[in-house]
């Protein structure tokens, strides 16, 4: 049973799921909108929009943070060309919209996560 598992290891070890949503998320940033599977969306998601949260304040601090956690160009892509954008906005910056198309090797459903 899975009751109360809050991360999903989708079949890795920490430090390639660390690499693997890392780069999930800069893809995210540099193209604006990806295509990917629901579980993938749901968990770069709320990583994403507190990524936002702490580029709104566009403060020396808030850089290095994001520098910590995604690579340099979309720090600067996210500091100044997303974050602006959402700066009357107090979250929900992702929209994940379903689609109809299942993965042929798998069958597992497709969604694509952008921004709003």
């Amino acid at each position: 049973m899975r009751h109360r598992v809050a991360i999903r290891k989708f079949g890795m070890k920490r430090a390639e799921r660390r690499s693997f949503i890392s780069i999930l998320m800069h893809n995210l940033i540099m193209e604006g909108k990806i295509q990917t599977t629901e579980a993938r969306a749901k968990e770069i998601r709320p990583r994403v929009e507190k990524l936002v949260t702490i580029a709104k304040k566009g403060n020396l601090s808030a850089t290095r943070l994001l520098m910590r956690r995604i690579p340099k160009d979309s720090v600067y892509k996210l500091c100044n060309e997303i974050a602006p954008r959402y700066k009357d906005r107090n979250g929900g910056y992702l929209r994940i919209v379903k689609t109809s198309d299942v993965r042929k090797r798998d069958g597992v459903s497709t969604v694509i996560i952008e921004f709003v």
